[in-house]
């Protein structure tokens, strides 16, 4: 990572991108999510509130670790920008702490925004998904939020997925205040009201490490699709 060298050729590859992790209780998975992110200028992980040593191996592996205990996928978002916006990062990427995704194909987020063709890019993981990477309660969530969407925006989505990509400008101009299940809903709806341009990417995806917290347990899933219906609603 960056963080621990700013001199290698490589390490100036993405130096205005900043990527941030928010992570609950992923002290297993998150040193081999870190360890796989190419070199940029700042890595992030924010601390929602985990009673493990995620901060810990986090801080040991040269990132930037911000706390947020206020539990909340969206709030621990939110904190993590405000630190990518005060180092000055241009491009923010956002992945998950539990290994799910593949934080080497950043690229393919990240290059078509520096060439000036898109102003965000999602990962869309429906597609190259590995076996049992996607529970059914996922696919039904992605299913349902992005028909929803598409009723209310005319546009057509693939994904609802973590791993996404956006100039920082456009990204703190779409206002985003949902602290968890409706963040992404809420961040994709007002990407297409505002007019960004917005690109989709097949990125593969694999089984977590560890229990999700929203598709791992009925309750978590319960009050998702429930908070995906009602973010599409108010965020219309």
């Amino acid at each position: 990572m960056a963080e621990r060298d700013q001199t290698s050729p490589e390490a100036r590859r993405y130096p205005t991108v900043a990527v941030v992790i928010p992570a609950l209780d992923e002290e297993r998975s998150l040193p081999l999510t870190l360890a796989e992110i190419p070199p940029v200028g700042h890595v992030i992980v924010v601390d929602n509130g985990s009673t493990d040593g995620t901060a810990r191996v986090a801080a040991e592996a040269g990132a930037v670790v911000v706390s947020e205990p206020r539990r909340g996928y969206g709030q621990a978002c939110q904190a993590g920008i405000a630190r990518a916006a005060a180092l000055g990062a241009e491009i923010l990427v956002i992945l998950d702490a539990d290994h799910s995704d593949y934080p080497e194909e950043l690229p393919l987020l990240v290059d078509p925004i520096l060439a000036g063709d898109a102003d965000l890019v999602l990962g869309e993981r429906v597609s190259r998904a590995e076996p049992g990477s996607l529970m059914p309660q996922q696919r039904y969530g992605n299913v349902l939020a992005t028909f929803l969407i598409r009723r209310v925006t005319g546009h057509r989505y693939r994904d609802m997925g973590p791993f996404r990509a956006i100039r920082m400008d456009a990204l703190l101009a779409l206002g985003l205040v949902d602290p968890n299940y409706g963040w992404n809903v809420e961040w994709q709806i007002k990407a297409v009201r505002q007019g960004l341009r917005i690109r989709e990417v097949p990125v593969g995806y694999r089984p977590r490490i560890g229990q999700s917290k929203i598709s791992g347990t009925v309750r978590g899933t319960v009050r998702a699709g429930a908070k995906i219906i009602w973010s599409t609603w108010r965020y219309r």
